[in-house]
């Protein structure tokens, strides 16, 4: 899979305390998610497109848990 990304973006639902996950997307399609306390040099999550809607279609649907 692709290495390089770009246009990182931040969660909106990260929190206050550095729990971030941050979000970029490589020119071939592929999505990125780091560890936004890892500064850029930590390992990143690689997903296909069809992956990532999955991965998202599945948090919108799931039910919230308490």
């Amino acid at each position: 899979m692709a290495t390089d990304y770009v246009g990182w973006r931040k969660s909106s639902h990260s929190g206050l305390n550095s729990t971030c996950v941050e979000v970029g997307r490589a020119d071939d399609g592929t999505i990125g998610v780091r560890d936004s306390k890892q500064h850029g040099t930590g390992p990143v999550l690689e997903f296909t497109p069809t992956e990532w809607a999955a991965f998202i279609q599945r948090i919108v649907h799931q039910p919230t848990e308490r």
